[in-house]
């Protein structure tokens, strides 16, 4: 039987109907439950809908929408028909870059949330000459608008549904016609080093994931997963489509991000997959609760923490547990860990996966010891999403885990990692010339250069991202920076020192916790810009660095710092929209602060230990 992500919508259709629930949705504080009989003809309607507005197989429509139902029927909608789905950041302010991905990937249909959206689409909507339509969900906000492009996603949803009530098999004739050899989706690369580019998944590429995840973690349908990381990637796809329609469980949708906290526990998740960036923020939000909780309270946290880190480690290298363990696991779990795990959300939560970047050894055990066992994955658009991870049973804190079944792993001799498997893209949207470059007799060349020990991938940075000092010696900043980005203290990091007599960092704290730590010690302030500016902070960051010094060898280590005034922004071109840092563009920014950590007159010195 073919497979194609809305035939498992359809199959689950049959299998379930109204008897279970596919997606809820918060909405003015209630939650909202869509059986997946209502799933399945909200996707039929969009997908009518729109091919009475003129979409074609091959098109391409692009969703720019934050995390509802909504973006889930436009996108099942358009790969129903055959057309081609997109996500865009709904962050993104800024319009050349916007205007270049919509003209690039031949929009002919776009699907927005909002007035916000839509301003920003008309201001460069002359220079998208494939754009058609424009479909608004929340109309009421520009019905005074006069575009004829303008189409309220209600009026197709009515349009489309009117249509299937007049003909029932006309959605699966478009259905049978698309085939898991096709492209499903486009989706963007990183963008770390220029404009994204666009990588083509087809159906049977992208169910692959699951199909392979299933192999290594149990699931079914009464698991409950939370979507709220941006709909535009790989990994957030994967989860709330691919492998949520594969083995059918509920994807919840919170009302707004200022509600996660809340509406997480709530529903109490069973699958997570959060950068490291969330669970060092939950890690964050526990150590500020504990500094304002009694003496007494900290000391028995700071006691039954340690005891539970070092019985994690045990189980970490696989050494058994005394029965003393066991019963001292029991006891920190009742005392002081459920309410922890309530707190955050965690109480059910069975999977959790944390990709992007390096998680902190100090996060890794943190939450270890709490009873959820965190797992590093590795992967990139181009495949997919995840390519490697750890399997429950075979957690290493310095490696990304082992290949999922399916995958192939090759070194080259330059060190830079190759991945091979059905997941592997088709290559990128009219970019014949980078497709070449980057996937080669279906081995994909990742760009990235790591090692193989024992199985397991060790990630050691981007290739060409080594620097080497003046006196010839070799050191990754990614590895230095992810160091320095372990402290809650520390938002982000850059780091510099090629060619040059030694290692010097950029550093953008932690503007809640810092704030919190200077809340506490009685240090006045009122902006970003104030509170990094304080001696008092450049004292508590110098310290946070001179401890990170002593775990790094030694002419590797950062000498000179300097605190941002203000954090980096994807609006800006600092990072990217999956937070990920722009180094060239921030060194060009920012160089005359970065000559100056190179005067003996400006800059914090960390020489002394």
């Amino acid at each position: 039987m073919k497979k194609t992500l809305p035939d498992l919508l359809v199959e689950n259709c049959r299998k379930w109907g109204k008897s279970r629930i596919a997606l809820r949705e918060k909405e003015y504080g209630i939650w909202r439950e869509i059986t997946w009989l209502e799933y399945l003809d909200n996707v039929k309607a969009v997908a009518l809908g729109l091919v009475d507005l003129g979409l074609r197989k091959g098109d391409i429509v692009t969703i720019i929408s934050t995390n509802r139902p909504e973006w889930i029927y436009a996108e099942l909608a358009a790969q129903s028909v055959g057309a081609i789905s997109l996500g865009l950041y709904s962050e993104m302010e800024n319009l050349e870059q916007l205007k270049a991905m919509l003209v690039s990937s031949d929009t002919r249909f776009l699907f927005v949330e909002d007035q916000e959206q839509v301003d920003k689409i008309l201001a460069i909507k002359d220079a998208i000459k494939s754009l058609h339509k424009i479909i608004v969900d929340e109309f009421h906000e520009v019905d005074d608008y006069t575009d004829p492009a303008l189409v309220s996603y209600a009026e197709v949803m009515s349009k489309g549904s009117q249509i299937d009530r007049d003909n029932k098999n006309l959605f699966f004739t478009y259905l049978d016609k698309v085939e898991p050899s096709d492209v499903a989706l486009l989706t963007t690369t990183s963008g770390s080093t220029a404009l994204p580019k666009l990588a083509m998944l087809t159906h049977e590429g992208f169910l692959y994931m699951p199909e392979a995840l299933d192999e290594v973690d149990y699931t079914d349908e009464d698991f409950e997963f939370v979507s709220f990381l941006p709909p535009a990637w790989a990994g957030e796809r994967m989860m709330s489509l691919a492998w949520a329609l594969y083995k059918g469980f509920i994807v919840n949708f919170p009302e707004k991000s200022e509600t996660l906290n809340r509406d997480m526990r709530e529903i109490g998740p069973y699958v997570l997959f959060a950068p490291p960036r969330t669970w060092e923020n939950m890690l964050a939000q526990v150590k500020v609760k504990m500094r304002d909780a009694t003496f007494l309270k900290r000391v028995l946290f700071d006691k039954i923490l340690s005891i539970s880190e070092k019985i994690a480690e045990r189980s970490l290298k696989k050494k058994p547990l005394s029965r003393v363990q066991r019963m001292l696991s029991v006891i920190a779990q009742i005392l002081i860990f459920r309410k922890i795990k309530d707190h955050l959300g965690l109480t059910r939560a069975k999977i959790a996966f944390t990709g992007g970047a390096a998680l902190g050894e100090d996060t890794f055990r943190f939450f270890h010891a709490l009873g959820i066992k965190i797992r590093q994955v590795y992967g990139q658009s181009e495949i997919g999403g995840i390519a490697v991870l750890h399997s429950p049973d075979d957690i290493r804190l310095d490696t990304v885990g082992k290949a999922l079944p399916g995958t192939e792993i090759r070194i080259a001799p330059n060190g830079e990692i190759l991945l091979k498997s059905k997941a592997v893209c088709k290559g990128y949207y009219k970019e014949d010339e980078k497709t070449k470059e980057t996937i080669k007799d279906g081995w994909l060349y990742t760009s990235d250069q790591g090692y193989m020990d024992e199985g397991h991938l060790v990630m050691i940075d981007r290739m060409g991202h080594v620097l080497e000092l003046r006196s010839g010696t070799k050191f990754s900043p990614q590895y230095l920076e992810n160091k320095l980005k372990f402290s809650p203290n520390i938002r982000e990091a850059i780091v510099f020192g090629d060619k040059r007599d030694y290692v010097a960092a950029l550093v953008q704290i932690d503007f809640y916790v810092v704030g919190k730590w200077a809340e506490n010690a009685k240090i006045p302030y009122s902006t970003f810009k104030d509170l990094a500016s304080k001696e008092e902070v450049y004292g508590l960051i110098e310290n946070e660095i001179k401890k990170i010094n002593r775990s790094i060898p030694d002419m590797a280590r950062i000498r000179r710092f300097e605190l941002l005034k203000k954090e980096l922004d994807p609006e800006d071109d600092e990072i990217t929209q999956t937070q990920k840092i722009r180094r060239k563009a921030i060194k060009q920014k920012y160089a005359s602060m970065v000559e100056d950590l190179y005067n003996e007159v400006v800059g914090s010195s960390v020489l002394k230990e």
